[in-house]
């Protein structure tokens, strides 16, 4: 069985699209292209349940149309419609390279200076130019690279030089 915290959510599926079985996929994270990934994990009536991709193909830089092995009708891939979408956190922690934003949601923010645990990392506001991490008791805290001194993968941590001051915000 998969369990929420092995994975993480890249999006979520929309409509079908034709009458063989493709539905629409709108994604933050576009890891699933950039990994050797051969399924995602969809999320039915709270069961995280992997569906093999037979094919993809991009529509935008935030849209795919995706067929699923198995999901061969309209009405098969209606009833996947409005379904979350996860992708192993297994596989993009393999990927070379800085984990993509959406990976880091769940991880934890510790002050570098003194290893003092700040909180965890509910979403990530990427609505302006200055990205931010919102803690789950709704303090945000700006992502910036300057600050940013360590991500353990394995430890699901981030060290960060926080300002003085901040946190008491």
């Amino acid at each position: 069985m998969i369990r929420q915290e092995e994975v993480y959510k890249i999006g979520r599926l929309g409509k079908a699209h034709g009458v063989k079985g493709e539905v629409s996929f709108q994604f933050d994270d576009d890891v699933f292209d950039r990994t050797d990934a051969d399924y995602l994990i969809l999320d039915i009536d709270g069961i995280l349940v992997p569906f093999f991709m037979e094919e993809y193909r991009f529509r935008s830089d935030a849209l795919a149309l995706v067929k699923f092995c198995d999901v061969d009708t309209q009405e098969r891939a209606s009833e996947l419609t409005g379904s979350n979408v996860y992708f192993p956190r297994a596989l993009a922690e393999d990927e070379e390279g800085m984990p993509s934003l959406a990976s880091l949601i769940g991880f934890d923010l510790v002050e570098a200076k003194d290893g003092i645990r700040v909180g965890t990392i509910a979403t990530i506001d990427d609505s302006t130019a200055n990205l931010l991490f919102e803690l789950e008791d709704g303090r945000l805290i700006p992502a910036s690279d300057d600050l940013i001194t360590d991500i353990n993968i394995k430890e699901r941590t981030i060290k960060m030089e926080i300002p003085e001051g901040l946190l008491e915000i």
